[in-house]
């Protein structure tokens, strides 16, 4: 049965077959001869395709179709059609042909370089991409559709200043606001230059991603990462407790951090006392700490482990498997309690934490950007457990 490329290119040799017949037919003669009949390369090429020889077929094709203002078109679709396909090599082909008319209109270059671009693209040729997109950047009708490309190539390459250049054109250009996306490169850059202990230039990042634009949390919790790494606890302190108060989910990224400094400290009492106070003022965030506690194994902290405890309670299906340790374990209640934690901080480990709300894409960490959609900040943490393979399993030390 002919493949679907095979039917495609058919009726490509069609539609060609019958306008090289309506142009002959009423094309103005000197005299009253017939038409001619159907050309023999059609018949050629239909060949191929009927033996399934579709790659005999597509350099027949090229070869009889001559690149020119009657068939330029044709081409642009069928390498269209190639590159959505996979098939990017081909696709170069064709627009270089194309791009390689001597006589081709300006308007017609910049289609098939923009085309040739994308398809490099496509092929993962990011610097050969980067080249004609940044050609194209300068003042052709594609202008912005290529600083858009440029900017996805520069995030890829983790160019964070080449992307900052070109997302202010595109501000400018495009008529829309990339404020957010804007403050995650400046982020990116403040990360980078932390990571190399350059806390100077870090904060002056931190600084220009905020200034102006849509306020992103990555920023203060860089700050706090910041403020923690240089020993200044007592704002690194004041900044995560601000970022679990404004964006509660981030909690799973800040109240570790939190217990590990007031732990340094040995301050665990005013770890309790901030805990309950949070807790009082906001109950629903019981389950957070206690998911949190879980996949990030934090214990022995007294009200911790009490929202730990009524999460487990909470649950039927684990309040049942709590009861059901208990009788089978002659350790009583806590220790059926301690077992059934124990295999819920493993299960997370395995588990996803974080999907994007966007497409749904799942990891363990927190990322900024989605690799999926490629979308910023649309991950968000799970606030529960998928216990339900607990069941399936029994419970290890």
């Amino acid at each position: 049965m002919p493949t679907e490329k095979a039917l495609i290119l058919a009726g490509l040799f069609l539609l060609l077959a019958a306008a090289g017949w309506v142009i002959g037919r009423f094309a103005e003669r000197d005299d009253e001869e017939a038409p001619p009949p159907l050309n023999i390369d059609y018949l050629k090429g239909l060949n191929f395709l009927l033996n399934e020889q579709t790659d005999q077929a597509l350099e027949h094709f090229l070869r009889m179709v001559r690149v020119d203002d009657k068939t330029i078109e044709t081409h642009f679709a069928l390498g269209s059609l190639f590159r959505r396909r996979g098939e990017v090599d081909r696709a170069i082909r064709i627009h270089q042909n194309i791009i390689a008319r001597p006589d081709l209109a300006s308007e017609q270059r910049d289609q098939a370089l923009y085309s040739l671009a994308k398809d490099y693209l496509a092929a993962g040729l990011l610097d050969r991409a980067e080249k004609l997109f940044s050609r194209l950047a300068e003042g052709s009708r594609y202008q912005v559709q290529a600083i858009e490309a440029l900017c996805g190539i520069y995030e890829q390459e983790r160019d964070w200043e080449k992307a900052i250049d070109a997302g202010k054109r595109l501000e400018v250009l495009g008529g829309r606001s990339l404020g957010l996306q804007i403050a995650h490169y400046y982020c990116e850059l403040a990360e980078v230059a932390a990571a190399k202990g350059d806390y100077a230039a870090a904060r002056q990042y931190v600084k220009n991603a905020q200034a102006g634009r849509p306020r992103t949390m990555r920023g203060a919790l860089t700050r706090a990462h910041i403020a923690r790494d240089t020993d200044d606890n007592k704002t690194a302190l004041k900044l995560y407790h601000r970022i679990i108060d404004e964006n509660t989910y981030l909690i799973a990224e800040a109240l570790p951090e939190i217990v590990s400094i007031y732990t340094r400290e040995d301050e665990i009492e005013e770890l309790e006392r901030a805990l309950k106070t949070m807790l009082a003022k906001s109950p629903e965030m019981n389950a957070l700490v206690a998911y949190t506690a879980i996949v990030n194994d934090i214990g022995g902290i007294p009200v911790i482990d009490e929202c730990v405890e009524q999460y487990m309670l909470n649950e039927p299906t684990l309040g049942e498997f709590v009861e059901l340790q208990q009788l089978s374990n002659a350790g009583g209640r806590d220790s059926a309690i301690a077992k059934v934690r124990r295999a819920l901080s493993k299960l997370a480990a395995a588990t996803p934490r974080y999907q994007c709300q966007e497409c749904g894409f799942s990891s363990q960490r927190l990322l900024w950007q989605c690799p999926s959609c490629r979308d910023w900040e649309t991950q968000r943490p799970a606030s529960r457990v998928q216990f339900d393979t607990i069941l399936q399993h029994s419970i290890t030390k």
